[in-house]
This record gives C-alpha cells, structure tokens and sequence, in this order.
C-alpha cells in the first residue's frame, strides 16, 4: 500500500525477531517468577512483566506496519529506553530494592546489554522508515 512504511524490510525483520524472542522470554520469565515466588522480589518481577508487554507492543506494532503503527512503535521504544536507563541505574544505585534482576537491571547486562541496545537501534530504524513529507 502506498505511504504505508513497511516495517519488517531489512533491519526491521532482525528487530521483529528479537523482539519477539525478547517477548516470548521476558513474558516466560515473569509469569513463573509472578506465579512462584512473587513475596521474593515484587518489584523486579513486575518490571520484567511490564517489559514483556512492552515489548510484545513493539512487536505487534512493528509487524502490522503503517504509520500509526510506528508513531505506536517509537513511543514504546522510548518508553523501553527510559525504563532501561531508570531501572539500570536504579539496580546500581539501590542494590537492595532488586534482590533478583530485572530484564532491565544493570542496564540489561545479564541479556548481553540488548535491552540497552534495541530501543536505541529501533528509535533510528524507525525514525528511518518515516514517510517523508510531502
């Protein structure tokens, strides 16, 4: 369709994969942490679901394509970006509060730094993507 960005061409299928994989995993994660041992660690546990639907948002986002669909995208992936540098710092600053990681503790550290590094790399692949004006 005609002005209609396709969101899933070059770098954009590497991101849908990775945002899927970070989906399903993130998701997983948090659903037997929430069901298991919730009393252990709230905090961490609830932020990594909210990472999950984060993600799962950007991936749906990105695999319908369309404008309103990236402008959707790019607020999630800003949102994944803050969330990222807040609850990194926050897990270096106050060690205490997460007696268990987070998806997004030490700025995602324990998945490589992806958290880190797939909301910048979406934000540049969509700001790319942007229709141009007319």
């Amino acid at each position: 369709m005609a002005g209609r960005p396709d969101l899933t061409r070059g770098p954009g299928r590497l991101l849908v994969t990775l945002y899927g994989v970070f989906t399903v995993a993130a998701a997983s994660r948090s659903v037997v942490q929430l069901s298991t041992r919730f009393d252990e660690a709230p905090l961490a546990y609830v932020l990594s679901a909210v990472a999950a639907l984060v993600y799962a948002f950007i991936t749906v986002s990105l695999v319908r394509g369309g404008e309103a669909a990236r402008r959707v995208a790019l607020v999630c992936c800003a949102a994944e970006l803050a969330g990222v540098l807040v609850v990194g710092t926050w897990t270096l600053v106050d060690s205490a509060a997460f007696p268990d990681a987070t998806v997004w503790s030490d700025y995602g550290l324990g998945y490589l730094l992806l958290p880190l590094i797939l909301p910048v790399t979406g934000l540049l692949w969509l700001r790319r993507a942007a229709p141009e004006a007319r």
